[in-house]
């Protein structure tokens, strides 16, 4: 038995290399999930998980707090060049000192990407993950390695049986930071900070739900092995199966470096990852040796930083808002000012505790940074002579004036049965095309229900009849009729929907679509335990918690008892996948399309198709509308199959 235990640990480490790594899958998802749902099963039955399986990536682990590591090689930062001069100088005086030691060898250097994310430093020993841990200040980190093992791409053991650690950058892929915004309630601020804070949560739950991925470009301490050079270091790795991006060149001086760097910064807004420069090393490991360290730097090293889309303009205003979930947030108004091309005129501050260490206040020069048409955030205040005003912490609601209060960072506020923008924004997420999908129900109209009709509970949308729409401003007998058409037919309404419209906190789309899956009717999910919510899909113990919550309360139950008295009733259709040619396939959508896309997108994954926002070498098919863009031409180059929306339909 154990020898099919080795054999499956095998096989799937094998397949999650070639799909993780290599970007090149061997099996479609499902021939995956039945070898890893044997592996499980083996895994019960005999007590016995073997040290690389990978049924250990499973987040679920939260640690008390973070343990201290003292890493066996120092993790130096690097120098840093503004200007291709800073280059040049550099190499003069790397030469100077090299002529001075009687070493007159010609120069030849690693030009790669330099990541923004979060350093890390794992461990092997015996061929094994043993230890992983953040850089730190350098000589000291914190252990994070059930959260290191939640990364797909990470090898849990490696053929190298002796005694080394490897360095690389923790990060959170475009493609997964906007596809976790669009599935949950409280949307991340940027992918660094995203990675950074997946890897330094006290739950690795939290970690796995961020999708991360990491790339190995250095080995700081090795037993047993030496390397001529930088290259050869990095054939190692990529031996060893670690991830190393593809994006680096071998260059034989620093005016070929210049135009590498130039060739990366045309390029770098297509990348998956965010980059911030590139750096530049000596190839030579004995030259490396030769000119060694300064108090803080490698001297055989240098970091070329972009210029970053980073921009001084002056704080006009904070305005705070209440949304759905009743928190209060604070929204900064900035002098108009450019960027990459847009008008910025907002930014984001998370909580009053930023607002403090940040040092913002009214009238402040602030510094703020946009990337990625992520919205702007403000990294902090720069000198000025302009008075300032400190910025007050809320005490009442913006809205309805309730008196607020504070839990951890955040503000809220308790007024949940007649604070309009909760109401509206709770009346909107439920008519949400994710939801219910009731056309026509917008932020306007929700307002109008509220303050004309006294509409102050989701279910009284039930009770609306033809002679209350039509006293609404704008309401004629068609329109009034046609929103009434879309709540009725909204009555019947699919498990995972009805979840998702239902608001419960931590709960998007991804998760509602898991609990469907997993309870199969709506009565199950009502009475399930935290115990048998903990190991659905991304849900830790926090979201479980919430959901076990969320059914105990007697105003839920109350509201979930009428909407089922006014005819809705949820259902769910257990996808059946069999026998077409979307199955098992990664789409990527891209263009202006006739439906609305999240109409295809439903479509497809009833098919038992993947649907991705960006295209890579793991992408199967590209669907294309008119003006498809960079995209499609992403496609074309890779050799993805394209088709338009005709072609869909046959096919479908």
């Amino acid at each position: 038995m154990k020898d099919r235990l080795r054999e499956l640990v095998d096989r799937l480490n094998e397949l999650g290399y070639h799909y993780y790594t290599l970007d090149e899958p061997l099996v479609s998802d499902k021939e995956y999930d039945i070898l890893y749902d044997e592996l499980v099963k083996l895994e019960k039955e005999r007590g016995i998980v073997l040290e690389d399986s990978p049924t250990k990536r499973v987040g679920g682990q939260v640690l008390k707090g973070f343990v201290k590591h003292t890493h066996i090689s120092p993790l130096y930062s690097m120098d840093k060049a503004q200007s291709f001069e800073a280059l040049k100088n550099w190499e003069i005086r790397n030469k100077r000192l090299l002529e001075s030691l009687n070493i007159n060898e010609k120069l030849d250097y690693v030009i790669e990407l330099k990541f923004d994310g979060l350093t890390i430093n794992l461990t092997y020993d015996g061929g094994f993950l043993v230890n992983a841990a953040t850089r730190g200040n350098g000589l000291v980190g914190e252990e994070i390695l059930p959260q290191i093992k939640t990364i797909k791409s990470i090898p849990l053991k490696i053929d190298y049986k002796g005694k080394m650690e490897v360095q690389g950058e923790g990060l959170m892929p475009y493609d997964a930071f906007y596809r976790y915004n669009k599935e949950n309630e409280e949307p991340l601020k940027n992918v660094r900070n995203a990675a950074a804070g997946a890897l330094r949560n006290l739950d690795s739950k939290v970690t796995e739900s961020r999708h991360l991925t990491a790339y190995f470009y250095n080995i700081g301490y090795i037993e047993g092995k030496t390397f001529e050079s930088d290259i050869e270091m990095k054939k190692f790795l990529k031996d060893n199966r670690f991830k190393v991006n593809s994006i680096y060149y071998h260059v034989f001086s620093i005016d070929e470096a210049i135009e590498k760097i130039n060739h990366i910064g045309k390029i770098r807004d297509d990348l998956d990852v965010q980059i911030d420069g590139v750096t530049i090393k000596i190839n030579d490991m004995k030259i490396r040796q030769a000119l060694g360290y300064t108090n803080k730097f490698p001297r055989w090293s240098i970091a070329y930083k972009f210029e970053a889309e980073e921009i001084t303009t002056k704080l006009l205003d904070v305005v705070w808002n209440v949304g759905r979930s009743a928190k209060v947030t604070p929204s900064a108004i900035l002098e108009p000012v450019d960027i990459g091309g847009a008008t910025i005129t907002r930014a984001t501050l998370n909580n009053y505790d930023d607002i403090l260490r940040k040092k913002v206040e009214l009238g402040s020069r602030v510094l703020i940074r946009r990337s990625n048409d992520v919205i702007p955030e403000i990294l902090g205040v720069v000198p000025s002579d302009e008075k300032t005003i400190p910025i007050e912490k809320p005490t009442h609601c913006p809205s309805c004036g309730a008196e607020l209060y504070q839990d951890g960072v955040h503000i809220f506020c308790p007024n949940t049965l007649s604070c309009i923008p909760q109401l509206v924004s709770r009346i909107v997420h439920f008519a949400s095309r994710d939801g219910m999908n009731i056309e026509g129900l917008s932020d306007k109209t929700a307002l109008k229900l509220l303050s004309d009709l006294n509409i102050k509970e989701v279910p009284m949308l039930y009770k609306l009849e033809l002679k209350d729409l039509m006293k609404l401003e704008g309401f004629g007998k068609k329109k009034s009729q046609n929103l009434l058409d879309e709540i009725e037919k909204s009555k019947d309404v699919e498990l995972e929907n009805f979840i998702y419209a239902l608001g419960i906190h931590n709960v998007g789309i991804k998760t509602a679509r898991d609990l469907a899956k997993n309870f199969e009717s709506f009565e199950n999910l009502s009475k399930a335990k935290e115990e048998d919510l903990k190991d659905i899909g991304d849900i830790g113990p926090i979201t479980a918690h919430e959901i076990v919550e969320f059914f105990k309360d007697k105003k839920i139950k109350e509201a979930l008892d009428e909407l089922i008295e006014y005819g809705v009733k949820s259902h769910y259709t257990k996808i059946q996948t069999e026998n077409n040619y979307f199955k098992d396939k990664i789409i990527v959508l891209t263009g202006a399309l006739s439906r609305p896309r999240k109409e295809i997108e439903n479509e497809l994954l009833g098919l038992g198709a993947k649907v991705t926002g960006s295209v890579s070498k793991k992408t199967d098919l590209v669907i294309i509308g008119e003006s498809p863009g960079s995209k499609a031409d992403k496609a074309q180059s890779l050799g993805i199959e394209i088709i338009d929306e005709d072609e869909y339909n046959k096919r479908r």
